[in-house]
């Protein structure tokens, strides 16, 4: 892999964190009002403007 610095790094955790589905509890206690996640990401379908 390329070399990245400390921030660039700090962007794409973030970035890993968010790419997650809605949990379980939250679908139950909404009852499925909400059911997903419209900030759900791909790796492969669409890429990530990390500067």
């Amino acid at each position: 892999m390329s070399k990245k610095t400390s921030g660039i790094k700090k962007r794409l955790l973030k970035k890993r964190r968010q790419n997650v589905a809605v949990p379980t509890w939250v679908v139950v206690k909404t009852r499925r009002a909400v059911t997903t996640n419209p900030k759900r990401r791909h790796w492969r379908r669409t890429k990530l403007e990390v500067k």
